[in-house]
């Protein structure tokens, strides 16, 4: 499938997932066609406990506030299992849920599959009503869209 482009509808989907909380973790399903009315950031992420996600994922809980005082959701999504996402959450203390598209039909759906590596690292923005407002898809997956730079786009979305 071809990446979705701005402005058109992101591709619904809803996905196993887990979220670390003061009580531990919480195990739920996740569609993104249930976020309605809120931006949603889809962290697209090759792996749990790689070093690049581990930054990357660790950074936008650093700055999860600053998501949030946007009304944004922030969502980081592999292929990795909800086991391999709850002793990831945990041992890094991430703040927002990780969904498991173990088979990798939501990476087929946005256009981000590589044949035998895995998936490309993106991030996609998606607003209030379903559309495509912003997306980096990444060539090679060592660096990383920061955190200033979403939140910059996702300001855009806001009306003064």
């Amino acid at each position: 499938m071809a990446i979705p482009e701005i402005g058109n509808p992101a591709p619904d989907f809803a996905l196993a997932g887990v979220l670390r909380t003061a009580q531990g973790v919480e195990r739920a399903d996740y569609s993104l066609s249930g976020q309605r009315g809120a931006p949603v950031v889809l962290a697209f992420y090759p792996g749990d406990e790689t070093s690049v996600c581990t930054k990357q994922l660790c950074s936008y809980t650093s700055d999860l506030d600053r998501f949030k005082d946007l009304g944004a959701t922030v969502w980081g999504i592999n292929f990795s299992d909800l086991d391999s996402h709850e002793q990831f959450a945990t041992r890094r203390d991430l703040g927002f849920p990780l969904l498991a598209d173990t088979d990798r039909s939501v990476a087929k759906a946005y256009g981000i599959t590589l044949p035998g590596l895995g998936l490309r690292r993106s991030v996609f923005i998606v607003d209030a009503e379903g559309i495509v407002r912003w997306k980096h898809v990444a060539r090679i997956g060592l660096t990383f869209q920061d955190t200033d730079t979403i939140i910059e786009q996702l300001a855009a979305l806001t009306p003064a």
